[in-house]
């Protein structure tokens, strides 16, 4: 369905690469979760301040083990679906200059799923494979982190796509600087940074609320459900790396995350 006037106006002057999906119906949705923040409360965000608040919400593998099978597999009329399809990628963290910077990629265009978008490092788990060492693995293989050089401190919640029976685990890990990328071509088109005070920065951040002809599991009483954007520069982020970037931010400014009461679609 195209477009019409009585939709919000969609990023507008920002050019990025990716072709977004027009759901049947958009509506605008809310402000950001730490919309309430001083600004002065959204900078200066050192790695320690970030483990610390780990640590707080229970994220931290000091005090908490990574989720096994997600619990919202059991949505969708109680059937339990199984997970057939195992991924995990890494929140690759580093500071600089008193901020936390995160790594980020564009996937190849000349991938068969979700070419030219914005993507955390990461992939499909092997046999036997841990959520953790896939996350490694991945970043070594797509943007040439070695493993020896991640703490894995944490993580953050899974996303479960039930039409797939797949799941995505987030892994944080800290980096003691800024990593040398060496990407692989055929997945990663380009890898970048972006520091958390600019994801977290007045206009960076855009939520809408989608509405599908068919139901989608998690949705409100009207059938409608957000999904989250970044701007970063020269690009857009969104869709499950845009969600895994909101919880990161809820946690290290101590704000609520609109998700952690909600199935996810």
């Amino acid at each position: 369905m195209a477009p019409d006037d009585s939709r919000p106006a969609r990023f507008e002057g920002h050019e990025y690469p990716q072709i977004l999906p027009e759901p049947d119906d958009i509506q605008t949705g809310a402000k950001a979760p730490w919309s309430a923040l001083p600004i002065s409360e959204r900078t200066g965000l050192t790695l320690g301040l970030v483990e610390s608040r780990l640590k707080d919400a229970l994220r931290h593998f000091d005090n908490s083990v990574i989720p096994g099978d997600p619990g919202a597999m059991d949505i969708a009329g109680g059937t339990g679906q199984p997970i057939v399809r195992r991924s995990a990628v890494l929140v690759a963290l580093f500071e600089e200059d008193g901020e936390t910077q995160l790594v980020l990629t564009r996937r190849s265009f000349s991938m068969r799923e979700h070419r030219g978008e914005i993507a955390l490092p990461g992939g499909r788990s092997d046999a036997g494979e841990t959520p953790i060492d896939t996350a490694h693995r991945e970043a070594r293989e797509e943007v040439g982190i070695a493993e020896t050089s991640v703490r894995s401190v944490g993580w953050l919640s899974p996303i479960v796509t039930l039409a797939l029976g797949s799941a995505i685990w987030p892994v944080v890990g800290f980096l003691e600087h800024r990593p040398e990328f060496v990407t692989d071509p055929s997945e990663v088109d380009r890898a970048f940074t972006v520091s958390l005070a600019e994801l977290l920065a007045e206009g960076a951040f855009l939520e809408e609320r989608w509405r599908r002809e068919l139901a989608r599991p998690g949705a409100d009483a009207d059938g409608y459900f957000p999904i989250y954007f970044f701007r970063v520069p020269g690009d857009l982020i969104w869709g499950a790396t845009a969600r895994v970037v909101t919880e990161l931010l809820c946690v290290v400014t101590g704000v609520e995350w609109p998700e952690a009461k909600r199935s996810w679609p």
